[in-house]
């Protein structure tokens, strides 16, 4: 079991430290709204990687394989997350038009209930997540003799060591609070969302591409079973 716990450390960290949406808008929400809701926000992802990995674990290998690599998951990520982060930049370019003090009071205040479900959509939606701890349960599980304990102590352990290092990252984020005002934040939200549209571009790319893989692969498959008669 210690074993176990050394190995996973390590995986905790590295996960911890990949760029990625929920990277950018994790440390915005430190900035934005502080610890207390930057956590609330994390819990929300940890929830969505526990979602995942039980999917992994309790499905059957060619389910899972076959969710995964289905096209349309990536496309309809793709566009969940390319909207979402269209609507936030417009709502941030009226408010600035409208009212600065309307901003200010919406980055003071915290919906906790709203930013664990942020937290937990963001990571769910993307279809990849599903994919890296399913490479990973494929790999690490005959390593840990498929014993049902020993793999809830590896997965909680990168859990665990990732979600503390994420703390070191918003307490970070936080006291660069202070030497940021109503306007920088403003544009540090604005960032988050077009960082948002481009990870849900690349999301339809995947899922763009996939689906072209996918169409090429069936019409081998049609040539080889139907070969075309001279």
């Amino acid at each position: 079991m210690i074993e176990d716990v050394f190995a996973a450390i390590p995986l905790g960290f590295l996960l911890s430290i990949m760029i990625g949406p929920v990277f950018f808008v994790l440390l915005e929400t430190s900035i934005t709204k502080g610890f207390r809701a930057a956590i609330v926000f994390n819990l929300g992802v940890i929830l969505g990687d526990i979602v995942f990995i039980l999917t992994a674990f309790f499905s059957s290998f060619r389910l899972i394989q076959s969710i995964k690599d289905e096209p349309a998951l990536f496309i309809l990520g793709g566009v969940l997350m390319l909207i979402y982060g269209i609507i936030s930049y417009l709502k941030l370019k009226s408010k600035i038009r409208n009212n600065i003090q309307e901003i200010t009071l919406e980055i003071i205040k915290k919906d906790y209930l709203s930013l664990f479900i942020k937290g937990f959509l963001l990571n769910f939606i993307n279809i990849g997540v599903l994919g890296f701890w399913l490479a990973l349960l494929i790999t690490v599980g005959p390593q840990l003799d498929m014993e049902t304990s020993r793999i809830v102590t590896f997965f909680s352990t990168v859990l665990i060591s990732y979600f503390t290092i994420d703390l070191g990252k918003i307490l970070i984020a936080k006291k660069l609070r202070s030497y940021l005002n109503s306007n920088k934040i403003l544009k540090i939200k604005q960032l988050i969302s077009i960082i948002l549209m481009i990870s849900g571009i690349v999301l339809l790319i995947q899922g763009w591409f996939s689906s072209d893989n996918q169409i090429l692969q069936n019409s081998f498959k049609i040539i080889e079973h139907h070969p075309i008669k001279k």
